[in-house]
């Protein structure tokens, strides 16, 4: 079929996608729980307040407390989003349990807005790589190999933030050079006043992304565009304006945040801007190369934005590369300025989920370029496989790594996959378990990642050796292992029982 041919990869990662259910109701997500009592509260109660959630299902650590209410003490974008869907169902088939609305939550927000960014990336990037074999590599890298993939079946908003922010900018440029028309401008807007709506430090790409899209419409004639910016600016009004409302509903000031009113992690955003500060050593080094949670050890892959971002350059697309630049650092520095940099349970530095699909057009440049060089290519792929094997092997275990644990690959992820605890999945819903439950997801995956580093230029020569270095890169995390009886007595006490469930 035509269409298995042209998109069969995304049908691969959509399969992957709603294959696993990581939910466990032992360890109370606090993320999650509290935006999901959001949605109810709103259908049901008629009311931002999440008291009701908190008396039948318990509370977590992340809520507010105003006056003599609880609520949520996070952007409320994403809740937003599923409540006419969330709504609907109810209408139908009565009120789902609490598992379902998860599901439901993760179903609105994660997965079916990344796949719809994945098919936009699939047009756009054949700008910077026209072999249609070198962006099913990238686009496979980055749903299956970063934290899209941890983000996407899990309702903690980062994704769906970046999807929003990654929309508007791939169609505000594509406005730009008139391949689409004036009015998707609307659409542009409101995706980028959604985005800050669902994840608060969003908003710091609105600037740069802004000054971008001047630059490429400079040739425009005025009129045109002061109406192509009003059209945005009207829109991005509506979500902004919902944004506004909440909190001065909730916390009495339009400009008083959840965070304002925090229960348990108050001091941590008394600082400063969201709680931001300065750059601090520690941070700087645990967000990016520290084995627990650095993003350019869990995902080395993206440090093929950097040649990337030269090639581009030379092509006279510095306006790209410029823009692209200022929002790594600008994300960079907000991350390891904040006081609690670490952001509890992640895998990888999950406060900057929204700058990944940014880094894409380098990252294909890159494969674009040694499309033609088979081991060049196949090192590139190499870490890709990394990234696979982290973020494929922790989502189908336990997709949030807690900060305790100095080498969480080996000693919370590889351990539970010993002990034969995993995620609930679709074989599990049939009476088949552990370990046997999810080896067709691996072995789809291990399909996959075969078929398009072989296709994108690999051949099967640097596929051999995209493997060896996969194996190497895998077996040096356990350099980082250490014997510490706290996180050991930790893993025994909460984590395992909480995934075995």
């Amino acid at each position: 079929m035509p269409f298995l041919r042209r998109y069969g990869w995304l049908c691969a990662i959509a399969a992957a996608y709603l294959y696993l259910f990581p939910y466990y109701p032992r360890l109370q997500s606090a993320n999650e729980l509290p935006r999901v009592y959001l949605v109810r509260a709103m259908v049901d109660d008629h009311t931002f307040a999440i008291d009701h959630g908190i008396r039948e299902w318990g509370g977590t650590s992340d809520l507010s407390r105003h006056g003599e209410h609880y609520y949520q003490n996070k952007a409320p974008g994403a809740s937003f989003v599923v409540v006419p869907v969330y709504a609907l169902v109810e209408a139908i088939a009565g009120t789902p349990s609490l598992a379902a609305t998860m599901w439901l939550c993760r179903f609105v927000t994660g997965i079916v807005p990344t796949l719809l960014l994945l098919w936009l990336l699939w047009g756009y990037l054949a700008r910077f790589a026209p072999e249609p074999a070198t962006r099913r590599l990238v686009l496979v890298a980055y749903a299956l190999g970063s934290m899209a993939f941890t983000y996407s079946v899990q309702f903690y908003a980062h994704q769906l933030s970046a999807v929003c922010i990654a929309a508007a900018w791939i169609l505000g440029d594509e406005v730009a050079i008139r391949a689409r028309g004036l009015r998707t401008m609307i659409l542009v807007g409101f995706l980028a006043g959604l985005a800050p709506a669902v994840d608060y430090q969003t908003a710091f790409a609105g600037l740069p992304l802004l000054a971008y899209l001047g630059v490429r419409m400079r040739a425009w004639q005025r009129a045109e565009l002061v109406r192509a910016f009003a059209y945005a600016a009207l829109a991005a009004a509506v979500p902004i304006a919902l944004l506004l409302y909440y909190h001065q509903a909730c916390f009495g000031s339009p400009f008083k945040t959840g965070y304002n009113f925090a229960v348990t992690y108050a001091a941590d955003h008394t600082h400063g801007l969201l709680g931001m500060t300065y750059p601090k050593l520690d941070a700087i080094i645990g967000t990016t190369i520290a084995p627990g949670n650095g993003l350019l050890v869990l995902c080395p892959w993206l440090l093929l934005a950097l040649p990337g971002g030269v090639y581009l350059w030379r092509r006279g697309e510095r306006a790209l590369v410029i823009t692209v630049a200022v929002l790594a650092l600008v994300f960079l520095y907000f991350v390891t300025s904040l006081t609690a940099w670490h952001a509890g349970w992640e895998v990888g530095p999950r406060y900057i989920v929204a700058l990944l699909p940014f880094l894409l057009p380098l990252v294909a440049a890159t494969f674009a370029a040694w499309r033609d060089r088979p081991l060049w290519l196949g090192a590139a792929a190499g870490l890709v496989l990394i990234s696979l094997v982290v973020y494929v092997v922790s989502t189908a275990t336990l997709p949030t790594w807690p900060d305790t644990f100095h080498d969480p690959l080996y000693e919370v992820a590889f351990r539970l996959l010993g002990d034969n605890a995993v995620a609930p999945n679709v074989l599990s819903t049939i009476g088949i378990h552990g370990v046997a439950s999810v080896l067709p997801l691996f072995a789809g995956i291990a399909a996959l990642a075969t078929y398009v580093v072989v296709r994108a230029g690999a051949g099967m020569r640097g596929l051999v050796l995209a493997a060896v270095l996969a194996i190497a890169g895998i077996a040096a995390f356990s350099l980082a292992l250490r014997h510490d009886p706290g996180t050991d007595a930790a893993y025994a006490r909460t984590i395992y029982p909480a995934v075995a469930q």
